[in-house]
């Protein structure tokens, strides 16, 4: 019985009729991961002593009678920026390889607190800092529809070992993009929540005013599952906001007759690839059919998001990764003195793309650039999040193609750092305002995935779920990665 291809609401009715263990389950997972990560390469790290001890947990539970969660027994994938305690965490970073942190980020121990399987830890961008997963510091990730395109990034091992069947469903994290984007491009589900809504506690910091934490699944009943089971106020976070989780399954509903979604025009200007448009001008006609007035809207400062974005980004980046020094934990290489040694860690530490944000984000934040470069950027930031308060004042979401592209060929943007940067058009402006947005299949182009983004005002992960549900049942989009 092939049992990777599943989801996790069908594993669970499995579990609970005892019609399959989640040992079962596991073996599976992990049979699959060994038929295919080595073209794949999703995983840094591999936790499978650990998993197989986890799931007999799980079925020692259903033999007694216990109740158990939905994602009790089921396989999980976590992109290696999350602190897991006793099992490395390497955020991708020569400078990390070998630090094992001695806690559990929040998102995670939630998780594990409901009985979920840890299979291991996923493949990234250093420290985050991507759209390919190419800058990996130790390999880049393989996309499981054409092994020779990228998964997207920066959480492209979490999107990758979804869609290929190497874990149910994976987290990631999401800067400007980092869920949604590797999600369009390996056609699986992805979410970013309300900034805030999830805990960010034990997330290695990149941006710490944009991070956040979210699902791949295959389907969105699946990330409605995952996302009841991460929200929740965390008083070891700053930032997290005091919110009950909804019962966001159970809102889920086919019938959206009435809502009204926005396009905005400055989306759909230029650079769209025409298989792509194709596919979100069908998901439009869709939606009218399912009774959803869609009409042009106008983000009048979205323009500027970028620009915005790869300022305010690399100045908290450059803060947040000075910690890395070589005296705390993490790589030390020897100098002469301690400021030599600084310099030679992170030289030999950080790979290209980290060492550029870094100095853009300190001449940024330099006496007498400041005000000229960071001052501005945030003030843009507000004027974006504004543009979209205003939109949702008319339309109960914004929706556009998640990504410009489909996915690119490895090594097609790597001597290009700006064509790169373009990949995210679309999704950076939802991190600046802390909205939320979901990437959803809506077909092939050239026989790889398009994503449609729909966009939420805060905290409205339930009228994006319902829509993405509505929209995917109505599509009955099936088709998987033949690797």
């Amino acid at each position: 019985m092939t049992l990777y291809n599943q989801t996790i609401a069908e594993l669970h009715k499995k579990l609970v009729a005892r019609e399959v263990s989640s040992e079962e389950i596991t073996r599976d997972v992990l049979e699959r991961v060994k038929d295919v990560e080595q073209e794949l390469k999703a995983y840094l790290t591999l936790t499978e002593e650990a998993a197989l001890a986890a799931a007999r947990t799980v079925d020692a539970k259903i033999a007694a009678g216990e109740k158990i969660g939905p994602l009790a027994g089921i396989p999980v994938a976590v992109k290696d920026v999350m602190s897991t305690k006793g099992v490395r965490t390497t955020c991708a970073s020569k400078i990390l390889e070998n630090y094992v942190p001695v806690y559990t980020a929040t998102a995670v121990k939630k998780l594990l607190g409901d009985g979920a399987v840890m299979i291991g830890k996923t493949n990234m961008d250093e420290f985050a800092m991507g759209s390919s997963t190419e800058n990996s510091g130790f390999n880049p990730t393989m996309n499981p529809w054409d092994i020779e395109r990228v998964p997207g990034g920066s959480s492209g091992g979490s999107a990758a070992a979804v869609a290929a069947g190497e874990a149910i469903y994976a987290l990631g994290s999401d800067t400007g993009g980092s869920i949604r984007q590797p999600a369009a491009l390996c056609g699986v589900v992805g979410m970013k929540p309300t900034y805030g809504l999830v805990s960010r506690y034990g997330l290695v910091a990149f941006a710490s005013s944009l991070d956040q934490i979210g699902p791949f699944t295959k389907d969105v009943t699946d990330c409605a599952i995952v996302l009841k089971a991460l929200v929740g106020h965390d008083p070891a976070d700053s930032t997290s906001l005091e919110y009950e989780a909804e019962e966001y399954v159970e809102a889920l509903q086919r019938d959206v007759k009435g809502m009204r979604f926005g396009v905005p025009k400055e989306f759909m200007e230029e650079g769209v690839e025409p298989g792509v448009k194709q596919r979100f001008e069908e998901a439009i006609e869709l939606f009218a059919k399912l009774g959803v007035e869609v009409d042009e809207t106008t983000l009048p400062h979205v323009d500027y998001a970028l620009s915005a974005y790869y300022i305010i980004a690399p100045a908290e980046a450059s803060s947040n990764l000075a910690r890395f020094d070589g005296v705390r934990y993490g790589l030390r290489v020897e100098g002469e003195d301690m400021i030599d040694t600084y310099m030679k860690t992170r030289a030999a530490g950080f790979g290209d793309e980290v060492k550029r944000r870094i100095m853009l984000g300190t001449y940024a934040l330099s006496a007498g650039y400041y005000e000229a470069y960071y001052g501005q950027a945030q003030k843009v930031r507000t004027l974006v999040a504004q543009d979209f308060e205003e939109a949702f004042k008319k339309f109960d979401g914004i929706i556009s193609p998640t990504s410009p592209t489909v996915a690119f060929k490895i090594g097609e943007k790597v001597a290009d750092p700006l064509a790169m940067y373009l990949s995210d058009i679309f999704t950076i402006p939802v991190n600046l305002g802390g909205f939320p947005g979901i990437s959803v299949p809506c077909g092939l182009s050239d026989g790889l995935p398009v994503g449609l983004q729909i966009i939420g005002p805060t905290f409205g992960e339930g009228i994006i779920l319902n829509a993405a549900y509505a929209f995917e049942q109505a599509l009955g989009f099936k088709e998987r990665p033949s690797l």
